[in-house]
């Protein structure tokens, strides 16, 4: 048997391996530690014992993962939701309690099991569908606000469940009186901390970061963490209840990004160690003989439970369309299922075969969630007829705004920079379409006037609707890197010579946008450093006129399209503006001069022109070099003055 040291060498060598291959596979690491944990474990290699020890251990896991949770929790959201999260989020909840109760009762399950099993089965899976949600853009849509509120009420119900399957274990006769005492309990205990807690909180916390000690501060979260876990299990209840009332206490102070920052180590290497422990718990001998029954149990959570939210959602006054695609999104088993599984567990309320058919669904079903996402459109498409009508309306609607211009450009996404960006191209008389999926603020900015409409910018028929074969350009103003990428495929395929300038939350997503097709993209840290510069720079004295020309100079060396631009019909044709570095995209057809022949061979220098950048159907952000090999359909973006880029063009074109 190894010893401690290697134990711990093995697991986490085993989780690193394991882990970094389901984040490339863009699979969520839970699963990895699960696998890792069946691998290791006593029912498999058996490398690993079962042990008490590092069952405690990893209950510091649930821990961390409470408080993170009374983190983020917030009075004012649950106010402005309260309708989807106590209406849409109690129906999903105790739909699904109710119905493994009934049947449970069928096939002789104890009334507690039961209840503990439903409660398990009803959670889903808050970090992969509210990153799924962010990276499709889908936050802000109705079925996406609808998932995130049911995603919020099983955060909170966790809680109550905590209290109440421990006191399923005692004998019936006096569990309405043990139910009685935690309720107790938890109100008294709830009381004193919400009502007296925050003021003190704030009081100490002010304190400790008065030291400036970055020590102090993470040792004081780590004792106000543990201190009320303890707490919590000195009057009766759950580790976990005590560390939900001390993200409760500091979520409504300032302090709180910082202490969220400092927890997540903790939070994310306890968190897996927890489990790699559940996985532990997983019999792969007892699972391939309930195949059957695990693969069945699988179907029915998929179906039931995407039935229940779509009755509840429809009952609350959602279209057909919606309710599914919420159903569809919620259907899946949840991260928070394996918390109330290991106390299931340690009171023997259920029995281990059935135990280990539903950890096994779970984790089955949490592989499949992202698949049944991604397939969710053309499943209510298929199955709900009014969606059809539903998406005509919004996609003649965009073709409406779009109908009388061109030479416009699209916005994708009406945020807060993709506004900014339309007032400028207002005060210079340019149009423009935006799309974006809020509702709420395609509403507002509507009715002020705004040319927005509310559309997916990155399907096909809505960048047709918004006049993608007559625009100038497209912008993308949003930073989710995915969904951008999604965006850029979509519309060079439609439009391979298309400008498309996108923005970049980090510098680091800048190559795979690049590759992606973008003419330019534009990072915000280094916009942000820029102006930072420039006013330090004022402030010190450095006269203005240099500042200036130092950023237009720095842009100029960052930015290949801030050295031309693209010519418009309201350009000067003579005069200074005719000798100004502009930018001109010239698509070769197949019986080009230059299709064939590389970009050193047409001597486009000789013209005193440059090529910006070279666009392809198959190979986005292609490098432009003097071996790159012209293609029939390729898209040559020439940079230079007009009568040198009209030579250049008749090179390219017919070879003089």
């Amino acid at each position: 048997m190894p010893n401690t040291l290697e134990l711990v060498l093995l697991l986490l060598a085993a989780a690193v391996v394991t882990v970094a291959i389901f984040r490339s596979l863009n699979l969520p690491p839970v699963l990895g530690y699960l696998l890792v944990g069946a691998a290791v474990g006593p029912h498999a290699l058996k490398l690993v014992p079962a042990s008490d020890g590092a069952s405690h251990l990893a209950e510091f896991g649930v821990v961390f993962l409470m408080f993170s949770i009374g983190l983020e929790f917030s009075l004012p959201r649950l106010l402005a939701m309260k309708r989807t999260v106590f209406g849409l989020g109690s129906a999903q909840v105790l739909g699904c309690i109710a119905l493994v109760m009934s049947v449970g009762h069928l096939f002789g399950l104890g009334w507690g099991a039961s209840l503990a099993l439903g409660g398990t089965l009803a959670m889903s899976s808050t970090a992969i569908l509210s990153k799924l949600l962010s990276d499709r853009m889908e936050l802000d849509s109705k079925h996406g606000r609808e998932t995130m509120g049911v995603l919020l009420f099983q955060d909170i119900a966790v809680v109550p469940l905590l209290i109440l399957i421990p006191a399923l274990s005692q004998p019936a006769e006096a569990l309405a009186e043990t139910l009685g005492i935690a309720a107790l309990k938890a109100v008294v205990l709830l009381t004193l901390v919400l009502g007296f807690g925050q003021r003190l909180m704030r009081a100490w916390f002010t304190i400790v970061a008065r030291r400036r000690s970055g020590e102090l501060f993470m040792l004081n979260v780590l004792l106000i963490t543990l201190g009320l876990a303890w707490l919590s299990q000195l009057v009766g209840l759950s580790l976990a209840l005590g560390a939900f009332l001390a993200g409760m206490l500091i979520s409504e102070t300032e302090f709180r990004y910082q202490v969220e920052e400092d927890i997540k180590p903790f939070r994310d290497v306890l968190l897996g160690l927890f489990f790699v422990t559940v996985g532990m718990f997983l019999d792969v001998h007892v699972i391939a003989s309930h195949l059957f029954a695990v693969l069945g149990m699988v179907a029915a959570l998929l179906v039931v439970k995407c039935a229940i939210v779509f009755a509840a959602s429809r009952a609350f006054g959602s279209s057909a369309g919606t309710a599914l695609r919420t159903g569809l999104w919620l259907c899946a088993g949840g991260e928070f299922g394996f918390v109330l599984v290991s106390q299931i567990d340690g009171l023997g309320l259920v029995a281990p075969e059935l135990l280990q058919t539903t950890v096994a669904a779970l984790v089955v079903s949490m592989l499949l969630a992202p698949l049944v996402v991604q397939a969710s459109d053309r499943i209510v498409l298929r199955f709900v007829a009014s969606e059809w009508l539903l998406r005509s309306m919004e996609l003649t609607r965009v073709a409406a705004q779009s109908m009388n211009t061109s030479k416009h450009i699209i916005v994708c996404g009406y945020g807060r920079s993709g506004q900014y960006m339309a007032r400028f191209l207002e005060q210079e008389d340019v149009s423009y379409v935006a799309l974006d999926l809020d509702p709420e603020r395609v509403r507002e900015a509507a009715a002020a006037g705004d040319t927005v409409v509310y559309g997916d910018a990155s399907r096909h028929e809505t960048l047709m609707a918004a006049g993608i074969m007559r625009a100038s350009a497209l912008v993308i103003s949003f930073g989710e890197v995915e969904a951008a990428l999604r965006v850029l495929h979509r519309a060079l395929a439609l439009r391979p010579d298309l400008p498309v300038v996108t923005r970049a939350s980090d510098e680091k997503d800048m190559d795979r946008l690049s590759q992606g097709g973008a003419a330019e993209v534009v990072p915000e840290a280094f916009e942000g450093s820029i102006m930072l510069a420039s006013h330090a720079l004022a402030l010190v004295g450095v006269p203005l006129n240099r500042v200036v020309r130092r950023i237009r100079d720095v842009r100029n060396q960052r930015y290949a399209l801030m050295r031309g631009f693209f010519h418009g019909t309201s350009d000067a044709a003579d005069g200074p503006e005719s000798r100004q570095v502009r930018l001109h995209p010239v698509t070769l057809p197949a019986g080009a001069h230059a299709v064939g022949r590389t970009l050193g061979a047409m001597s486009l220098d000789e013209f005193g022109v440059t090529v910006s950048a070279v666009r392809r159907r198959n190979i986005r952000g292609l490098a432009p070099s003097a071996e790159t090999l012209m293609q029939a359909g390729d898209v040559v973006v020439l940079m230079g003055v007009p009568a040198d880029l009209e030579q250049a063009e008749g090179r390219l074109l017919r070879g003089r």
